[in-house]
């Protein structure tokens, strides 16, 4: 491929008497908003044994106490219209034997209002955690997808029994529907794999409403994808995705969603092979499924951060380790604004279902990107010639803006075990000019 100038950006940080200057690319903040509440080395922690079981069916409002640890025992639902309140600090894990899962139910709620110093904790019932040692949790409302009628997520469950199937449904026609709240909780460890060769998801959203409020969660080691999202109408603001063996992210079957201030970590050595990505956008699994009067996923993603923690990304990139941070599949629409990408191969990836052309460029935009050390930055699945996109993405007036810079310049402090920075480190840009190949870079002047 041709040659191209990069415009290599050097990164000076400046220390002023209020610390690090907030940047407007990335996961933002003036203060890091990741101290206190998450964890992560959870496998370092020593939890409580449990004192109560949680099993069945809960049919009637109940409150989980701080002062009790709670064991999750096999399919747990919420059901008739009951309302589940967890207190802060409240610590349950999650049976690996019957491989728990929390479901609450259409019509039904979850109050888990945790603290920035008092998070609320699911996790794993074993002492020595691996990703999938539990099922997760799932939650079910009657927000609109793009599905035929109304969907079931019965085959995410092992060993349901038959009189539990009707609690797997989801959908309806209220976009403002209120499922609950969940902030400042910590999962980790969930998503256990099924017999049909299916994972469970850390956080699994379907058909969830508009007055529903999911904020501050961090999903760790997750066996399946970290969030899932079937339908609904949704923000999520500040989430955690760290070292997920399948997806950080995904959204289908018509979600309506916007996914802010959030952040995924990923390892080339905790994703499994199937092409684990940060972020997936689809509309639907099989066409067959779907009514396509009805509107497809649209996601608007701002202000995240997509980060691979390789140690030698060259290396970790020839071994196959390493894939796309974004993967965008036909019928659906994403807008990603003012986010960070760095460490993939390549950036982003559509479906080669995907026509290039004004139509599908205007339902997939990127503007004030920051693409750092991609190996290349977006390409048409299995197509090597990107000078459409190129030329598309890279023109002026999107702002995007293409680097290659050590992590070390890039982020405020990503070796903090106890208490990482991965906001930017960005103050001044200098530019310096220097020769590289094409595939590996594509420089614009932001």
């Amino acid at each position: 491929m041709k040659k191209v100038t990069l415009i290599s950006l050097i990164f000076l940080f400046v220390f002023s008497q209020n610390g690090f200057a907030q940047q407007e690319k990335g996961i933002v903040g003036s203060n890091n908003w990741l101290y206190n509440w998450t964890e992560f080395n959870p496998n370092q922690e020593d939890y409580d044994e449990p004192t109560q079981i949680l099993t069945g069916n809960i049919t009637e409002d109940t409150k989980l106490s701080k002062r009790e640890t709670y064991l999750l025992v096999g399919n747990v639902f919420v059901t008739n219209n009951a309302t589940l309140t967890i207190e802060p600090g409240t610590v349950i894990r999650g049976d690996y034997d019957t491989k728990a899962s929390l479901t609450i139910t259409r019509g039904a709620s979850i109050i888990a209002k945790g603290l920035e110093t008092d998070p609320i904790i699911f996790t794993s019932s074993k002492t020595q955690k691996r990703p999938g040692d539990w099922g997760g949790i799932i939650i079910l409302g009657n927000a609109p997808t793009n599905r035929f009628g109304n969907g079931s997520v019965a085959s995410y469950y092992s060993d349901l029994k038959t009189v539990s199937y009707s609690h797997t449904n989801f959908g309806g026609d209220s976009n403002d529907s209120n499922s609950g709240i969940m902030k400042f909780v910590r999962i980790e460890y969930a998503g256990k794999r099924l017999k049909n060769n299916k994972y469970v998801n850390g956080l699994f959203l379907a058909g969830v409403g508009n007055n529903t409020t999911i904020n501050n969660i961090m999903i760790s080691y997750a066996a399946g994808n970290s969030v899932e999202v079937w339908g609904g109408d949704l923000k999520l603001n500040k989430i955690v995705s760290y070292r997920a063996s399948t997806n950080d992210y995904k959204f289908n079957y018509g979600a309506q969603c916007v996914l802010q201030n959030s952040l995924a970590v990923r390892s080339p050595f905790s994703s499994n092979s199937s092409g684990s990505r940060c972020l997936e956008v689809a509309s639907f699994e099989k066409k067959e499924e779907v009514d396509f009067s009805k509107s497809g996923t649209v996601l608007t993603a701002r202000n995240l951060t997509f980060y691979n923690e390789s140690d030698n990304l060259k290396d970790d990139i020839e071994k196959g380790l390493v894939k796309e941070a974004v993967y965008v599949s036909e019928n659906a629409s994403l807008h990603m604004d003012k986010s960070v990408i760095s460490g993939f191969n390549p950036a982003v990836i559509f479906q080669n279902t995907i026509s290039i052309n004004q139509y599908n460029l205007e339902k997939i935009k990127f503007s004030n990107m920051y693409f750092n050390n991609c190996k290349g930055n977006i390409f048409v699945e299995n197509n090597s010639n990107n000078e459409d996109l190129e030329n598309w993405y890279g023109n002026s007036a999107f702002f995007n803006v293409y680097s290659k810079s050590q992590d070390s310049e890039t982020f405020i402090d990503i070796k903090n075990n106890k208490r990482p920075d991965f906001r930017l480190r960005i103050n001044k840009i200098i530019a310096t000019k220097e020769q590289f190949a094409a595939e590996d870079l594509i420089i614009e002047d932001n």
